[in-house]
């Protein structure tokens, strides 16, 4: 990419686009494509269509999602699946009508069966059953990826999928409700000391893996990624095992309860946890090989507890 290129990023006030935003600006890119929702309904198709006519990017990065935790995802599947569907098939069909030269589609590590082989290389997808409490979401994204390897093998179009994992960082989203587990864990933890409490509740048994990525080094591997030489990335298009997927990941991998520890260390909470093995744990492990991407040079720069306390100062600096 240039740095006068028009760039469009679908979702730039969101935690991942406006991390992307800062990304781009910090690299000196000037051309950048915003819009709200209120200026631009992603959901509508003659929109976007009379957007990309007007604005001719040159480049795009699809950030905009309907995200959210266990609850929300479970909780209104038919709302994850809708509005994910709409943008995607909106924004990638009208880029390659406008003859888009780039375009980066970002999904989930939710992708990938529940019971996949770990570390979930990329030709795992499709090989197995979902998670279902976040089917909808998965399901959605999953199209968003053949819709890109579909358009390149018909049309020649250069569009990539990147799958990252739990992603956290400034700009999350901390409503218990709506929330992935560790935002949601940063507000309990904060406010049960607020409050004084003798223990905060964890979903589940607390066995459950995950790996993390702070948003930051996310923008920064999106940006790797768009910037790649031509032979590297038309090879990534034309992967035989996997076209146009790659997984962004940390390698890191933190059980539920030693995160909860690390999180309660963090906003300095000093009772007890207690586990609620009642609620769901939701995919026992889940950790991405990202040997493609550090295969091209790319790496984490962010450890996860220097992240965390970055995330519980934005928390603190802007929580209504």
């Amino acid at each position: 990419m240039q740095t006068n290129d028009r760039i469009f990023v679908a979702g730039h006030r969101g935690m991942v686009g406006s991390a992307i935003v800062r990304s781009l600006l910090a690299a000196g890119y000037n051309n950048l494509l915003l819009r709200t929702k209120d200026e631009l309904n992603l959901c509508n198709q003659q929109a976007v269509e009379s957007f990309f006519v007007e604005s001719q990017p040159d480049h795009v990065i699809i950030a905009a999602a309907k995200v959210g935790g266990i609850i929300a995802n479970s909780s209104y599947k038919g709302e994850f699946i809708y509005e994910n569907l709409m943008i995607q098939n909106n924004i990638i069909h009208n880029s390659w009508k406008s003859g888009v030269r780039r375009l980066l589609f970002l999904g989930s590590t939710c992708i990938y069966p529940k019971f996949a082989p770990q570390p979930m290389k990329e030709e795992h997808l499709l090989t197995g059953l979902l998670e279902p409490t976040n089917d909808a979401y998965a399901i959605a994204k999953i199209a968003g990826i053949c819709q890109c390897r579909s358009y390149n093998q018909q049309y020649g179009t250069k569009y990539l999928s990147a799958m990252p994992n739990n992603l956290y960082g400034p700009n999350d989203n901390f409503d218990l409700e709506k929330s992935h587990v560790l935002p949601a864990m940063i507000r309990k933890f904060h406010e049960a000391k607020l409050r004084g409490d003798a223990s905060v509740s964890i979903w589940g048994t607390g066995t459950p893996l995950r790996e993390f990525l702070q948003v930051d080094d996310l923008a920064g591997a999106c940006l790797f990624l768009m910037n790649l030489e031509n032979s590297t990335y038309d090879a990534l298009l034309n992967d035989p095992v996997a076209p146009a997927l790659i997984n962004i990941g940390s390698g890191v991998e933190i059980s539920i309860r030693d995160l909860a520890l690390l999180v309660r260390d963090v906003v300095g909470f000093s009772g007890d946890l207690f586990f609620d093995t009642e609620k769901p744990d939701g995919t026992p492990r889940k950790l991405a090989d990202s040997s493609r991407i550090r295969a091209l040079g790319w790496h984490h720069a962010i450890e996860l507890k220097d992240g965390i306390a970055e995330a519980y100062r934005w928390f603190l600096d802007n929580r209504s």
